[in-house]
């Protein structure tokens, strides 16, 4: 499963987030559910979206896009594995600046302490291939190996591209990034 947020304004208080559900390479459904911008909820509805649903005992991985979705949404990788029973990695195609992100948790969200602990727990962004990753619940090597198995243009794996589109196109159009 490879979960990605859709396009979203600033004035937006609900954010839809979508999910594409893989069998091997083959996209085998769609889910979706919403989170509040820049709220705490996204563990929560991301686990339920899938516990919930006819794939929960098919998904065997939760693939993310960040470790955030609708701003400062911070999805805890760890809880998330905890809930779903499914190990949990969040990719980026470019290697974050954690520090700079803290700064602007802490400048902008008054919970910004909790929100940084979830994201530091989850240890450093490692690199694998040509995007960088954090984990829980999976070896890094193991996650290096699907993202390998499952990036067939681009950089991304293609679950992750798929759900960007299908996310982009809530918005009224997709827009492919590799």
């Amino acid at each position: 499963m490879a979960v990605d947020d859709a396009p979203f304004s600033s004035d937006a208080n609900e954010v839809p987030v979508v999910a594409a559900i893989f069998a091997d390479r083959r996209l085998d459904g769609v889910l979706t559910t919403s989170v509040a911008r820049d709220g705490r909820d996204a563990t929560a509805a991301i686990s339920r979206m899938l516990t919930e649903s006819r794939f929960a005992e098919h998904v065997r991985l939760v693939m993310l896009d960040g470790v955030a979705v609708a701003g400062f949404n911070v999805i805890d990788l760890g809880e998330l594995h905890r809930r779903t029973g499914c190990p949990a990695i969040a990719v980026v195609r470019r290697e974050p600046d954690l520090e700079a992100i803290r700064r602007a948790l802490l400048a902008h969200l008054p919970d910004a302490e909790a929100r940084w602990a979830s994201i530091a727990a989850l240890g450093p962004v490692e690199a694998v291939g040509q995007v960088f990753v954090q984990c829980a619940g999976i070896e890094r090597a193991a996650a290096a190996a699907t993202i390998k198995r499952h990036t067939r243009y681009g950089h991304l794996p293609e679950p992750l591209r798929v759900a960007h589109l299908i996310a982009g196109g809530l918005s009224g159009h997709s827009r492919g990034r590799a």
